[in-house]
C-alpha cells in the first residue's frame, strides 16, 4: 500500500472528522490564527470568539486548495457533503476531492451532522457530466449509488502539501481537537486553505 504525506493526510482526516464528530469526543474548530507559540495557537472563529488550541508533539500540517469541476474525474474518488432534493438526488454543499492514496476512506453514505438534514457520500465517480454551470455525477459505493447535482455555489477543494511555517498569523485554517478534562483544547492536525480555497465545513 502506497503510503500517504502526513501533510495530505492531515487534510483529509479534517474532512473525514466530521463523520465521526458523534462517536468520540472531538470538537472542529475554524478560524483566523492570530498568534502561534511554540506548543499553542490562538485563533478567532467566524463568531468571533478567541480559542486557544494546544499542539500535540509532532502534530501534522495539511493544506487544501480550491477546486474545480473540472478536476472531478470519472473513477477519482470524492467526499460529498449535500442535502436532499424534491427528486431523491442529492445538491452539493461541499466537495473534497481525495488524493489516491486515500481512495476508500470513510467510504459510503451516511447523515453528516454539520448541517441539517444533510448527508455526507464518500465514493468513487461513476458518472459525470460537465454543464455550463456545473456537472451532475453518480457516486458509487458498496451496497448503492448516490446522483448528485454540483452547482457553482458548492465549496470545492483537494487536498495540498503544507508545512508549519505556513501556520503563521492571518492564515485560515481547520482542525478537530480533543477536549481535555480541564477543559482545553489539544489537536494534532491543521489544515491550512491555501490559494483562496475555502474551508470544509
Amino acid at each position: 500500500m502506497r503510503r500517504v504525506p502526513a501533510s495530505l493526510l492531515a487534510a483529509g482526516i479534517i474532512f473525514v472528522s466530521s463523520l465521526v464528530q458523534a462517536q468520540a469526543p472531538t470538537t472542529r474548530v475554524r478560524g483566523t490564527v492570530e498568534r502561534v507559540e511554540a506548543s499553542a495557537l490562538s485563533l478567532k472563529t467566524p463568531a468571533g470568539d478567541a480559542v486557544t488550541v494546544a499542539l500535540a508533539p509532532g502534530y501534522a500540517v495539511g493544506g487544501v486548495v480550491k477546486a474545480s469541476v473540472a478536476d472531478i474525474k470519472k473513477g477519482g474518488f470524492i467526499g460529498v457533503g449535500a442535502r436532499p432534493q424534491a427528486d431523491g438526488s442529492l445538491l452539493a454543499v461541499q466537495v473534497f476531492i481525495f488524493p489516491e492514496a486515500m481512495r476508500g476512506t470513510g467510504e459510503g453514505h451516511r447523515p453528516w451532522s454539520v448541517l441539517p438534514e444533510s448527508t455526507m457520500t464518500n465514493a468513487t465517480v461513476a458518472e459525470t457530466v460537465t454543464r455550463v454551470d456545473g456537472a451532475n455525477i453518480v457516486l458509487s459505493y458498496p451496497g448503492g449509488e448516490q446522483k448528485v447535482t454540483i452547482t457553482a455555489d458548492a465549496n470545492i477543494i483537494m487536498a495540498a502539501p503544507a508545512q508549519a511555517s505556513d501556520l503563521a498569523a492571518g492564515a485560515q485554517i481547520a482542525l478537530t481537537a480533543n477536549r481535555q478534562p480541564d477543559g482545553s483544547l489539544v489537536t494534532n492536525r491543521i489544515t491550512i486553505a491555501k490559494a483562496g480555497a475555502q474551508l470544509p465545513l
